[in-house]
């Protein structure tokens, strides 16, 4: 039984349910509001940057004990569906549920937006593109392997620009029907998580054969059928599939991150905090790439990748994506790719958008 002091928070606690129950209430028809407002006046309907000023504003007045994590958390929701009450966003990630890629759309649009699964990254930019979804998700690059070779290549023949980053914490997990690994014949995964789990692997499993799947969704779902087969998953996979996990976080490195990009039909505008994506093809000459990014240099703009990847045009011949900071609406990031626009055989600006937190 409870006592009186125990009864007293309780009841405490049902108050401020009753208040915060009703200021969403409140809220969401303020939101209402503002949607029609924006309609009228045919603005965007999502603004990225007043999200994050509010998800910035809130953190930075939040004084504890309630985590700063847990109110970003709490707040993607309220934000998620509050866009909701205007029009649902339709998201096209690599599928089908339960991917990273899924994982990373739900973190950055939470769970009141429409997911759409389709089977390719060259899907998701159709998707896009046609209109069928306002935004899709896909991988650009690993903190263990690398680039995904094949979203750079996307972005060379396609229009759409990115228009958002998530950084998205990435645990494997090894998993089959029994939870037993003497029972797993072969595993299926995505082709570049054995990369990400190598050292595990060769320890505990050297003998099974790696078997690629198009996603790590896929490869638990394909596991879910065979009882000789394993797959290097998420645990949301395993849930949804209902597989037994073998051995959990099995990733080389404990602090795994996977980047995604968000792109859309066009980029958002400046938010003070922005990076800037392009990528471009150079003369052939000596010092050429040296040439290149000096203009950044003398603007005094921090880099933050560079990648090159065959053009598949002429032998030799390469295309280079670079990430900078600052917002192309910024005058010395205009100057500077000004500058080496100049001096490229061509350029392409794929997108300026906001930092990841």
């Amino acid at each position: 039984m409870s006592t009186p002091d125990l009864q007293d928070l309780r009841k405490k606690i049902d108050e401020l349910d009753d208040k915060l129950l009703e200021l969403l209430n409140e809220r969401a028809g303020i939101v209402v509001a503002v949607g029609t407002i924006k309609k009228k006046e045919k603005l965007d309907f999502h603004s990225p940057g007043r999200e994050r000023e509010i998800l910035e504003r809130l953190t930075s007045r939040n004084q504890g004990p309630f985590p700063q994590e847990a109110l970003r958390a709490v707040y993607r929701e309220i934000l998620s569906s509050s866009l909701s009450l205007e029009r649902p966003i339709k998201v096209a990630y690599l599928g089908p549920r339960a991917t990273f890629t899924h994982m990373a759309g739900m973190q950055q649009f939470g769970l009141a937006a429409q997911y759409v699964p389709v089977e390719t990254i060259r899907d998701i930019f159709s998707e896009v593109d046609r209109g069928r979804a306002d935004y899709g998700v896909v991988p650009i690059e690993n903190s263990t392997e690398g680039v995904v070779n094949y979203t750079l290549d996307m972005f060379i023949d396609s229009d759409l620009q990115v228009y958002a980053e998530i950084m998205l914490e990435v645990s494997q997990n090894l998993m089959n029907r029994s939870g037993k690994l003497e029972d797993i014949r072969k595993i299926y995964t995505h082709p570049q998580v054995p990369g990400q789990c190598r050292q595990w692997l060769e320890k505990n499993a050297s003998g099974i054969p790696i078997f690629d799947a198009p996603s790590t969704a896929r490869a638990a779902e394909m596991a879910k059928d065979d009882p000789e087969a394993g797959a290097i998953a998420s645990e949301m996979a395993a849930m949804l599939y209902g597989l037994q996990i073998v051995a959990r976080k099995i990733e080389d490195n404990p602090h795994n991150v996977t980047r995604f990009l968000v792109v859309a039909k066009r980029s958002p505008g400046r938010t003070g905090k922005d990076k800037t994506s392009i990528m471009f093809s150079i003369k052939d000459r000596v010092g050429a790439l040296h040439a290149m990014l000096q203009p950044f240099v003398d603007a005094g703009i921090n880099l933050n990748r560079l990648d090159a990847r065959p053009s598949g045009r002429k032998v030799w011949d390469y295309v280079f994506f670079l990430d900078l900071e600052g917002h192309i609406e910024e005058e010395k990031v205009a100057k500077a790719i000004g500058e080496l626009r100049a001096e490229c055989l061509f350029l392409k600006v794929l997108g300026s958008y906001s930092k990841s937190h």
